[in-house]
């Protein structure tokens, strides 16, 4: 991930009172330069507020903290100045530690933010509603280009290989390139189960080897479910006919197979 695509998080710290907000950074920024400056209208300038808002935010500071924050101060050149009251300064003082602590925090979920945003994303896919049985995400790992469909290949879990034909428009439309994140779609009945093909070629370009897991019967169908190498599994129905013949059984050795055409990419 380059430089200006890193994810980081940021906040501010507000202080209330009774819900109203009492003050944040660029309040007590007022504040502090009233007490380094001596006067509303450097201090103003100094935080680029105009006179009229800088007297707004002390007055309804003010208000709420329940007692002065600020005290004229007799005397001097332009005969006297402001000064912040001991509340005032101590005011600024907490917020700052405050802050400080704060920045400390946000700095530590900040330095996990991509492992946040990849959890995140990771909740998103698990709460996808689909009627497809068969829900695989991954990484773009190939695309090979068409007159008019492409091929891509997702890498799944377990560095199991799916491959789709989609169009041209709409490998375009989602963005899809070598590295991107996506997901693949396969409708449990368009998942052929077969056994003993030592040495058989297929055109199918989806032929997942693994291990029966969970057989389920039906009184018309029956849903195998074939656990694949590094974790992931695979679900297919066929008829109750066809399990039987077959041996279909947990602990046999089984073949997953579907076309290229089956299978439906999707980007997060």
């Amino acid at each position: 991930m380059t430089e200006d695509r890193v994810m980081a998080l940021q906040g501010e710290v507000w202080m209330t009172i009774g819900g109203r907000k009492l003050g944040g950074q660029e309040r007590v920024a007022l504040l502090a330069a009233i007490a380094e400056h001596g006067s509303i209208t450097a201090a103003a300038r100094a935080v680029g507020l105009s006179y009229k808002a800088a007297w707004d935010a002390i007055e309804a500071m003010n208000n709420l903290a329940g007692e002065p924050l600020l005290a004229r101060a007799a005397g001097g050149k332009g005969g006297g100045g402001t000064r912040l009251t001991g509340r005032g300064a101590q005011l600024v003082a907490n917020f700052r530690q405050i802050e400080a602590a704060h920045r400390q925090f946000v700095d530590h979920l900040s330095a996990q933010s991509q492992t946040l945003a990849d959890d995140l994303l990771m909740l998103r896919r698990m709460t996808m509603r689909t009627s497809a049985r068969n829900q695989f995400s991954g990484t773009v790992v190939a695309i090979r280009e068409g007159a008019v469909n492409d091929e891509v290949t997702l890498e799944a879990v377990g560095g199991v290989r799916i491959v789709a034909t989609i169009t041209r428009d709409s490998r375009e439309s989602l963005g899809l390139a070598p590295g991107a994140q996506a997901f693949a779609l396969i409708k449990a009945s368009s998942v052929i189960v077969a056994t003993d093909l030592a040495g058989a070629r297929l055109s199918a370009r989806n032929q997942l080897a693994g291990a029966i897991t969970r057989v389920v019967p039906g009184p018309v169908n029956t849903e195998v479910s074939i656990t694949l190498p590094g974790g992931g599994v695979i679900a297919a129905i066929v008829t109750r006919d066809s399990s039987e013949a077959l041996g279909l059984v947990e602990g046999r050795a089984a073949l997953a197979v579907f076309k290229a055409s089956s299978v439906i990419i999707g980007t997060p």
